[in-house]
């Protein structure tokens, strides 16, 4: 189970966007301008658990879309199927194998996590003490630390390359490194806003802030 749930948290924290940025630019620097630019985007990810031995937990793909501030769709397709939406003010996590709906207010799930980082405003490096780590395996990497220290995450890193935003790696308290890898990502695209609404299938068990 611990597994999976922090497959559910980084669900919610890896909302990316290809960020543009100029040759030679720092990570603090490419970064603030995805924060400033990046308002749309879709595409793909490879997801990696380990723990603290680096030994492979678990391994996952599916497909993104995100509209900043606070509205995202997350879509896990393998090894199960597991939807999570923002719609603005709730995230809804569907487990399709459990037929169970979790939902939770917008700011009590972000907080200060990945997606706060990634999906929120410009008031949201505030959340966060970055600092520029440098070039490694061919990316420039930023890492940001939370201020609340309740959050799930006790790092993230960013690697920026060639194509904008490339890696992320997100640390636990537990040990475990999430490694998530971004593929065909397309820029401030046009959305249908039916991606961001939710509505629990027949049948589901519904719990949490539903009201």
């Amino acid at each position: 189970m611990a597994v999976r749930s922090g497959f559910v948290a980084v669900s919610l924290g890896a909302l990316v966007a290809l960020a543009a940025s100029g040759a030679g630019a720092s990570s603090l620097e490419r970064f603030a301008e995805f924060i400033a630019e990046t308002l749309t985007a879709r595409g793909e990810f490879e997801q990696k658990i380990f723990d603290r031995n680096l030994k492979l937990l678990q391994e996952s793909r599916g497909a993104l879309a995100f509209s900043r501030p606070g509205k995202f769709r997350w879509n896990y397709v393998k090894p199960y199927a597991q939807l999570i939406v923002g719609d603005g003010s709730r995230v809804w996590i569907y487990d399709e194998d459990l037929k169970q709906v979790t939902v939770r207010k917008l700011d009590q799930a972000l907080g200060s996590t990945p997606a706060a980082l990634l999906a929120g405003n410009n008031e949201v490096m505030l959340a966060f003490r970055l600092s520029d780590k440098g070039a490694r395996d061919g990316l420039e990497w930023l890492e940001a630390l939370p201020r609340d220290k309740e959050g799930n995450f006790e790092k993230i890193r960013m690697g920026f390359g060639s194509s904008g935003l490339e890696v992320m790696e997100l640390v636990d308290g537990f040990g475990q490194t999430t490694v998530l890898r971004f593929e065909s990502l397309e820029r401030n695209p046009e959305l249908d806003p039916g991606l961001f609404r939710f509505s629990p299938p027949r049948g589901a068990d519904v719990i949490g802030d539903v009201k």
